[in-house]
């Protein structure tokens, strides 16, 4: 649901605790402090409510010297070390290190936070009390690091950003004659596998002593280029290398795989009308997931949150609304 409200205003922030005490959670995003000034902090709400849990989530976390600055989804990649080792690995490391697409930093510090809610209400089933969580959107997206952030602290050694070679690369991206293909061998036998790709024959790629990894390198990317993405994770998987293709956006739309397993559905935007839109992730035999409406507009549930759950009359609710409360 989607509704308007105004806390800074007395009237905004008795509705605020109204709402409070009849929810599980409140999640909040504002600078540290922001809330606790309204009088709306966790320990003003879980005096209405005990058993709430409640989530902060900002871009450093509530302590330490960081904690008053702000920041968007790209200082937090790059802050993160997240945006210093993309592309992975890099074939040039002579251009600046990237983003990742889209506003993955935000979703992966989201992600976080709802585990760490289920685990307090988890938690909640035992003890009957509620929980503050605090989340830290660099904590979150470097904890996504987490091998290549102990390797360099153990051995100084960053993985990601360096030339893809055959006999030590843990990531590669080729280029084929219609498309690119992903390929992760962190084993040996899958190394080794890689290695055999570009062999007619089946043979290692290591054909006589002269042969060096960078060689075999070369013509690994050579024979990707002529084959498609299809050919070339199809004799990839059957050699025990993990390869598949790197896949657009409108391919991503059009798998028969994701549409037979009803990935997406189709629902009812009040404002653009039919939208399609990732329906479910996850499979469960006895409580299915159903998506019948998408993300509300701003405000577009006022009238049954306030009216229906809140009981406010229809004269109330017009003076919340000339004043600008909600």
């Amino acid at each position: 649901f989607g509704i308007t409200l105004d806390p800074r205003l007395p009237a905004g922030q008795e509705i605020f605790r109204r709402l409070a005490s009849t929810v599980d959670v409140v999640v909040e995003d504002w600078p540290p402090g922001h809330m606790e000034a309204l009088d709306l902090g966790y320990e003003d709400l879980r005096a209405l409510h005990s058993g709430l849990v409640m989530a902060s989530i900002t871009p450093f976390g509530r302590q330490g010297p960081y904690k008053d600055y702000k920041a968007h989804g790209l200082n937090v990649s790059h802050i993160s070390g997240q945006g210093y080792m993309l592309p992975l690995p890099s074939p040039h490391l002579e251009r600046a290190p990237v983003k990742s697409g889209g506003n993955c930093t935000d979703y992966d510090s989201g992600q976080t936070t709802a585990v760490a809610i289920l685990a307090a209400l988890y938690a909640r089933r035992s003890t009957g009390k509620g929980q503050f969580v605090e989340v830290s959107q660099q904590e979150a997206v470097l904890s996504l690091q987490r091998v290549e952030n102990v390797v360099f602290a153990n051995g100084g050694e960053v993985l990601m950003r360096k030339r893809p070679e055959v006999d030590r690369t843990i990531t590669n991206m080729f280029r084929c004659s219609d498309g690119f293909v992903i390929c992760v061998t962190p084993l040996d036998h899958q190394k080794r596998a890689l290695a055999r790709l570009a062999d007619d024959d089946g043979s290692a790629a290591q054909r006589s002593g002269e042969d060096t990894p960078e060689r075999a390198y070369e013509r690994l990317v050579a024979w990707m280029q002529q084959h498609t993405t299809a050919e070339a994770c199809a004799k990839a998987q059957s050699l025990s290398c993990p390869m598949s293709p790197m896949s657009a956006p409108d391919e991503v739309a059009g798998s028969k795989q994701l549409n037979e397993r009803g990935f997406f559905a189709e629902v009812e935007q009040a404002v653009v009308g039919t939208v399609k839109m990732p329906a479910r992730p996850c499979h469960f035999s006895k409580t299915p997931i159903e998506l019948d409406r998408p993300a509300p507009v701003l405000g577009e549930h006022n009238d049954l949150i306030y009216r229906d759950r809140l009981g406010y009359g229809t004269d109330e609710l017009r003076e919340l609304r000339e004043s600008g409360v909600v």
